[in-house]
């Protein structure tokens, strides 16, 4: 830690109040008159109006506005409806499409501040409910929606008169969400057509003006929930997913998503604020569907907010002195803060060399090797506080190749049943609720690295009679053979996104001392040896991306408890687990970790650790 004669010489500012992280927090406000779901929402979070909805028995032409302390009636729209749309400003808004107490509507209505005039309708008879949307008054996309799967890639574009067919999405859905502001915008997650009923993608499309292409998938796929802002900063929130609704809320900063604070309220079908003039930096999530009892409406309403933008606001190498007094200063360890394990829910089936996916509060575990010892097909959720029993795999097996989320993820390889471990390249798919057979990989092995997902992932290293380098890449039908690792090796530990960004780190190798602190980097096209572990071991358990990940546990003559996390150039040691052990389930992020399950022969343990930086504050000595 520094010290003030380390740093003589240099200014250092005083202030009369610390500056605080740039983390933004949903807090309770007035909520509406007339409670209710399904309203359509425009303007931002300080001047907004909501519009329709559906009160139960009936929808409503209620239409209230928000000055950022307190909702008011004022003129109602024409047409009633639920699961409408809409966008622009608290005086030149507009409102589209949704489903009347008997249809779907295509009515188009506008706003100026004091009444709605009826103009263009969408160009289907049919309409478009449950859409997502995104634009302005005078520039405005409506993706997908009902009714029928012939809507659901169905795109058109307002120029400010009229709705014209544009080129539709490459994933129909409904019930997605959307931001961003003509030409480009998102159109995010949402309910699958093809899938069984009430099952959701994560998948992400861009559109720039003329196409749709894919994008980085969130975290937690979802439909029905909340969005607002622009391609380079935005955020979406609550919603429905196969385990009811969500209070997740995920932050897009124009190339990845990441996990903000959660809604107070779980709850999904609410009047949100698209927001394109203010990005990810507010938005209200207004009434909703809530879970208990199911179906029910909640009166309450929820602001997000990041801190005032007059607030200072605590950067990396930040130092000061706080009230003149005390010196103070923000750092983090090799671009990544220190962090700490506590303990979370038990697995229902202990067991070791299973898989886990996803993130730490909603990650799921399959497969491995459980008391007997017998393989386990057991598949079970986590909610961030308990695992629930899911669905099997068809094959029981441990030590597998997997990658997805909890709601899309695929698992490929492993061993079979106990009494002669065959060796299998049986893939397996999960869609939220049961898991599906599709296309054998290419080459047989177990114990080996796997990141990405359902759509795209990367399989590397393993063994048979020997340990391999063997590379193979999934594109959501095919398994291709591609460049092989540097180094031979099993039992590895990995982290990444997608086929063309992995990490593969520790491992398996014959001889002594029998495990290597080797880390390689894929890019998508060759494997690059760099820095490597401090503390070589394999059965290492991974989590994160290729630049800022986590590496936990693992074995070298004994189990090990040992943390590392990776910033994009070396490893830094950190917190050690509570247990030693290894072959476990992990997930999460460098900064939201999970580690479940695993062993430390004979014994098997179905504790689950979670992993939390340490963001906050630290005190510099003043000498």
């Amino acid at each position: 830690m520094a010290t003030y004669k380390e740093i003589k010489g240099v200014t250092v500012q005083t202030v009369d109040s610390d500056p605080v992280l740039n983390v933004g927090t949903w807090a309770s406000m007035s909520t509406l008159n007339t409670v209710r779901s399904q309203a359509a929402g425009f303007g931002t979070a300080g001047n907004s109006g909501m519009a329709g909805g559906n009160t139960s028995p009936g929808v409503v032409t209620n239409f209230e506005l928000w000055n950022g302390s307190s909702w008011t009636e004022t003129t109602e729209i024409n047409t009633a409806r639920r699961n409408a749309r809409g966008v622009g400003t608290y005086t030149q808004g507009m409102i589209f499409g949704g489903y009347t107490a008997t249809a779907g509507s295509g009515n188009t209505e506008t706003w100026n501040g004091s009444a709605w005039t009826e103009v263009n309708d969408l160009t289907r008879s049919g309409a478009q409910q449950s859409s997502a949307s995104f634009g302005t008054y005078s520039a405005a996309i409506v993706a997908g929606g009902e009714p029928g799967t012939s809507y659901f890639k169905l795109v058109e574009s307002w120029d400010g008169t009229n709705w014209t067919d544009v080129a539709e999405l490459n994933t129909g859905r409904q019930g997605a969400m959307g931001f961003g502001v003509q030409p480009s915008g998102f159109v995010i997650s949402g309910y699958n057509p093809t899938s069984p009923p009430g099952n959701v993608v994560a998948n992400v499309e861009s559109w720039n003006g003329s196409a749709w292409s894919e994008t980085t998938d969130v975290n937690t796929a979802r439909g029905a929930a909340g969005a607002a802002g622009v391609t380079t900063a935005g955020i979406i929130y609550g919603g429905y997913n196969p385990g009811g609704r969500s209070t997740r809320t995920e932050l897009y900063n124009g190339s990845a998503w990441s996990e903000l604070n959660d809604l107070a309220t779980a709850r999904g079908e609410g009047g949100f604020t698209p927001n394109p003039a203010t990005g990810s930096t507010s938005a209200l999530f207004v009434c909703g569907a809530v879970p208990s009892p199911e179906g029910s409406f909640t009166p309450s309403s929820e602001e997000w907010s990041f801190p005032p933008t007059d607030s200072a606001i605590l950067t990396e190498g930040s130092i000061f002195l706080s009230g003149g007094t005390t010196l103070k200063g923000f750092g983090k360890a090799a671009g990544i803060p220190a962090g700490t394990w506590a303990s979370g829910g038990d697995l229902n089936t202990a067991r070791q060399q299973g898989n886990g996916v996803g993130p730490q509060t909603a990650n799921l575990f399959f497969g491995g090797i459980k008391a007997g010892p017998a393989r386990a097909p057991e598949t079970e959720e986590y909610n961030g506080t308990a695992w629930t029993e899911k669905n099997d795999l068809n094959t029981a097996r441990d030590s597998m190749a997997a990658g997805g989320t909890t709601t899309a993820a695929i698992t490929a390889f492993g061993s079979g049943t106990p009494a002669t471990p065959p060796i299998t390249n049986i893939v397996e798919l999960w869609d939220g609720s049961s898991w599906t057979e599709t296309t054998d990989a290419n080459t047989l092995r177990y114990s080996l690295g796997g990141v990405g997902k359902q759509t795209d992932l990367i399989a590397f290293g393993g063994y048979t009679t020997t340990v391999l380098g063997n590379v193979e890449t999934w594109d959501g039908s095919s398994w291709t053979e591609t460049t092989e690792l540097n180094q031979n090796k099993s039992n590895i530990g990995s982290s990444g996104t997608s086929s063309t960004s992995a990490l593969g780190f520790g491992g398996y190798l014959p001889g002594s001392p029998g495990h290597t602190a080797n880390t390689e980097e894929w890019n998508g096209s060759s494997w690059t040896e760099v820095n490597n572990l401090n503390t070589s071991r394999y059965n290492i358990v991974g989590g994160g991306s290729v630049p800022a990940c986590l590496g936990t546990a693992g074995f070298t003559t004994t189990s090990v408890n040992n943390v590392e996390t990776w910033n994009g150039t070396s490893w830094t040691e950190q917190s050690e687990i509570a247990t030693n052990r290894f072959r476990g389930g992990g997930g999460g992020s460098v900064v939201a970790g999970i580690f479940s399950g695993g062993g430390n022969p004979p014994t098997l343990y179905a504790n689950t650790e979670e992993w939390t930086v340490d963001a906050t504050l630290s005190t510099v000595t003043v000498s």
